[in-house]
Order: structure tokens, then sequence, then C-alpha cells
């Protein structure tokens, strides 16, 4: 059964030069703001919105984004070491990003957005953001994968990844299940939006989105080591006591009445 194992041992670093060093994650994490700009520029195009606004909504999201899951990670996972040593939180680069605190850092930076930009709905761009939120979900978790963090807990037989930047037991990929996963709600948001045109009850998309991945997030948990030692001995850890509530909102939006779209016309591109 030896053949079922995969020895992973990839070097997270692509290459390095001196100090300064190219690191797949971060090649990923740029990867998936990337395309999810010009997913967003078809989607403004296609609605016939202006697209300058873009560049402003790129960098609330990029703000909303690090800040959020930075200190998602921090406060969530590891409280009383971070408030202890309040500068470390600025240390980004030593790595520590909560996929929770990205989800609340970044509804609070389109909700900045929106009143700054009031023709805008709230609702309108989440239902539009969460597409290329999933894609950028899978490229942070396959960059996980390369970084040999986020591990599973061990197989207990003869299959698995091997991560041999961390022990020799076969674990479970659990990083690559959750890529995997975040991908297939991406093409079934897109598809979805691309099949309605566009045209659906303000809040749908939204509300499968949190569904979804938080659903899988919350039975993933189950086959992944805990990410921190208060996690030990609780019936439920902190990835899925943060995906309860997001579940909830997301059958609340699904369920809500109907209410239409808001059609922003200020200005065509």
């Amino acid at each position: 059964m030896r053949q079922w194992l995969i020895y992973w041992d990839v070097n997270p670093e692509i290459f390095k030069l001196g100090p300064f060093s190219i690191r797949w994650y971060g090649l990923l994490f740029a990867l998936g703001f990337i395309i999810g700009f010009q997913i967003m520029s078809y989607i403004f195009r296609k609605e016939k919105r202006n697209e300058d606004d873009l560049n402003d909504l790129l960098w609330y999201m990029i703000l909303g984004t690090v800040i959020g899951a930075r200190l998602g990670h921090c406060l969530f996972y590891n409280p009383s070491y971070y408030l202890s040593n309040p500068l470390e939180i600025l240390q980004v680069w030593k790595g520590g990003l909560a996929s929770h605190g990205a989800a609340i850092g970044i509804l609070t930076a389109i909700y900045l957005f929106t009143k700054k930009y009031k023709e805008y709905s709230f609702f309108w761009l989440m239902d539009r953001l969460v597409i290329t939120v999933a894609l950028g979900g899978s490229f942070i978790r396959l960059g996980n994968l390369f970084n040999s963090e986020i591990i599973g807990v061990p197989t207990g037989s003869d299959w698995g990844f091997v991560f041999t930047h961390v022990d020799s037991l076969p674990r479970h990929p659990a990083q690559l299940y959750e890529s995997i996963a975040y991908l297939i709600v991406f093409i079934f948001l897109f598809s979805y939006y691309k099949k309605k045109e566009g045209s659906f009850k303000e809040g749908l998309l939204f509300g499968y989105f949190l569904i979804l991945v938080f659903t899988f997030r919350f039975f993933v948990e189950f086959v992944k080591e805990n990410q921190t030692y208060f996690e030990e001995g609780m019936i439920l850890n902190m990835g899925q006591i943060l995906s309860v509530p997001l579940i909830i909102a997301g059958i609340y939006l699904l369920t809500r009445k109907n209410s239409k779209s808001i059609k922003i016309n200020r200005r065509n591109s």
C-alpha cells in the first residue's frame, strides 16, 4: 500500500536572491487578486458599470483581506500572546492569516466602500465578489500546501501525504481538500451568474457562498490538526465555531423575502 503515499518535499520558495525571496504562497495570493480583478472587470463591462471604480474596490479588498486575516489569526487563535506583543501583529511576513478574519475584513471593507460609493448596493457587490473570493480561497489553500502548513491529521494507514518538512506520518492533505472544494464553489457561482446574466435576488450568491464554503470548512476541520493549543479537548475547534454563524447568515440570505437588484448606471464604461 505504500504506493498510495505522496511524499511532499516541495520548497516553499520559488527562488531566493540574498535576503529577497519569492514564495509560492505569495505568488498564489497575488494571482488570486489578479484573476479576481479580471473577472470583476468582465462583470462590470457586462453590466455596464463604471470600471474606474474597480481600482478603488481592489484596494478596499486587498486591505480588508490582509488586515482582517491577520487580526483574525492573532485574536482568534492566540490572543494572549499577541495582546502581550502587539507589535508582532504587524509582522505579517512571519505568517499567520485566518480565513474567518479575512471574511470579516472583506465584509467591513465592502461596507465602507458602499458608504463612499452610495450608488452601489452592499449585496449587489457581495454577490459578485464572492465569485472571486472562492477562487482566491482555492489559490491560498494551494499556497498553504506548498508551505506544508494547516496540515491534516494522520490517516492511520498507508495512504496520504507525508509532509517531510513536518514529520514522517501519512496525513490528510486538508489544504488540497479545501482548495478543490473552493474551486468547485467558484465554478458553481460563476456558472450561475453567467446563466442568469446577473439577474437574481440580491444576496443569493452571497448566501450560497457562505453556506457552501463554511459548511465544507466545518466538516474538513475534523481531519485537520488544531491551529492552537487551547483547541485541544474542545468538542468543536475555533474554525468550526466561527463557521456556524456564517452558515446561519447564508441560510437567512437564501430564505429571506425576494429583493430586486439595484441597477447602477452612474457612468457607462
